[in-house]
C-alpha cells in the first residue's frame, strides 16, 4: 500500500487512496428513492392468504417491486399497467411470491390491469422513438458542451412525458438543453441524474466472473459496499480486482458479506493458538468458502480440519476430538 492520509472508517487503518475512492455509501435520499409510487395502507385492503402478490420489473430502470392483483391469475412474462412515481407505465410480471410473513403496505403497490394489445403496440412504437430521442439528446448535449453522459431514454406509456436518465460527476445546468428538447419533441421533458452504479444496474453487462452484473441480474437494490467487506473476505486490496465496471467496489462483496460473517463465527481467526494432541497449534489460514482451517504445530506438522471440529467455550477456541485430519494441501 502507498502512503495516504485516508483511513478506513471501520478499522481506522491506512488504506490506499485509489481503493478508498471505490467505496460507495448512498445518501439517505438515494436509499429511500424508488421509482414505484406506493399506495397508503388506508387505500389497500389487508392482505389475506389468498391474495396474489406478484414481483414485477420495470424495463427502463430494471427495478423490481411487489404488487397485488385481485383479478385473473397472471403468468410470468405478462405485461401489466402499474402506477410509478413518473406516471402509469408498463411492468413485466416476474412471478408470484409466497407470503412468508406479513408484508407492509409500504412495500406493495396495486396492478391497475393487464396490458392490452394497444398498450403493447404503443410500447413497441415508443421503443423506436426512444432510440431516436436518445440520438437527438446526445447531439444536443454535445452542442451545449455539457459534462454529462446520457444513459437511457424512456417514453411513459400512459402520460405525455419523456424521461432522460444521465450521469454526471457534478451538478449540471441543463435548462437550455430542456428548452431545446421541448421545442423538438413538443412534450413534457424530465431529466433525471443517476449514479454510476445505477447506470450499471440499468444497462447491465458482464462482470469479471463472466456472469451478468449482480446489480442487474441478482438484485436491483444497491447496498452500500465498504473496504471492510473485502478485508473480511480475505481479498487483495487491489482496485483492479475488487472494482466493477461502474468504478465502485463489486456489489457481490455486499451480497456475500453476511455469509462470510456467519461462517467466520464458526471458525477461529488467523493467528489464533490452540492446544491439541499435546502440542500448540497456530491457525495459518481460514477458508470460509470450503469450511476448512489450516494449522501449523510448533514441531512443523501441518493439518487441515473442517469447521465442524472447532468449538468456542468461555471465549477460547478448542479442537474437538476425534478430528478427521488430512495432510495439508489435500
Amino acid at each position: 500500500m502507498s502512503d495516504t492520509d485516508y483511513n478506513d472508517p471501520e478499522t481506522d487503518e491506512p488504506v490506499d487512496e485509489d481503493i478508498a475512492a471505490l467505496e460507495d455509501y448512498p445518501s439517505e435520499e438515494d436509499m429511500e428513492r424508488t421509482d414505484i409510487i406506493v399506495e397508503s395502507g388506508a387505500d389497500l385492503e389487508a392482505l389475506t392468504p389468498d391474495t396474489m402478490v406478484y414481483q414485477l420489473r420495470l424495463s427502463y430502470s430494471h427495478e423490481t417491486f411487489l404488487a397485488i392483483y385481485r383479478g385473473e391469475v397472471l403468468s410470468p412474462g405478462d405485461k401489466v399497467l402499474v402506477p410509478t412515481r413518473y406516471g402509469r407505465d408498463l411492468a413485466q410480471i416476474i412471478g408470484p411470491i409466497r407470503q412468508s410473513g406479513a408484508k407492509t403496505f409500504s412495500e406493495i403497490t396495486r396492478i391497475v390491469r393487464p396490458a392490452s394489445k394497444e398498450d403493447l403496440e404503443k410500447a413497441d412504437d415508443n421503443s423506436i422513438r426512444e432510440k431516436e430521442a436518445f440520438d437527438v439528446c446526445k447531439k444536443k448535449i454535445e452542442a451545449h458542451k455539457l459534462e454529462m453522459k446520457l444513459v437511457s431514454v424512456h417514453y411513459l406509456l400512459d402520460e405525455p412525458k419523456i424521461l432522460f436518465f444521465f450521469t454526471a460527476e457534478n451538478r449540471v445546468d441543463f435548462r437550455e438543453l430542456v428548452k431545446d428538447l421541448v421545442g423538438i419533441f413538443k412534450i413534457r421533458i424530465e431529466l433525471r441524474q443517476i449514479g454510476v452504479r445505477d447506470e450499471s444496474r440499468v444497462v447491465g453487462g458482464l462482470g469479471i466472473c463472466g456472469r451478468g452484473f449482480c446489480c442487474h441480474m441478482v438484485s436491483d437494490k444497491l447496498k452500500p459496499v465498504s473496504i471492510k467487506m473485502a478485508k473480511d473476505q480475505n481479498l487483495s486490496l487491489n482496485s483492479m480486482k475488487i472494482s466493477g465496471a461502474c468504478g465502485r467496489l463489486l456489489c457481490c462483496l455486499a451480497y456475500e458479506h453476511c455469509f462470510y460473517c456467519e461462517q467466520r463465527k464458526l471458525m477461529p481467526q488467523e493467528g489464533c493458538k490452540l492446544s491439541y494432541d499435546g502440542s500448540t497449534w497456530k491457525v495459518q489460514e481460514v477458508n470460509v468458502v470450503v469450511g476448512m482451517v489450516s494449522l501449523n504445530a510448533e514441531d512443523g506438522r501441518q493439518i487441515r480440519l473442517p469447521a465442524s471440529r472447532f468449538a468456542k467455550n468461555d471465549g477460547r477456541w478448542h479442537i474437538m476430538a476425534p478430528a478427521a485430519e488430512t495432510p495439508y494441501g489435500k
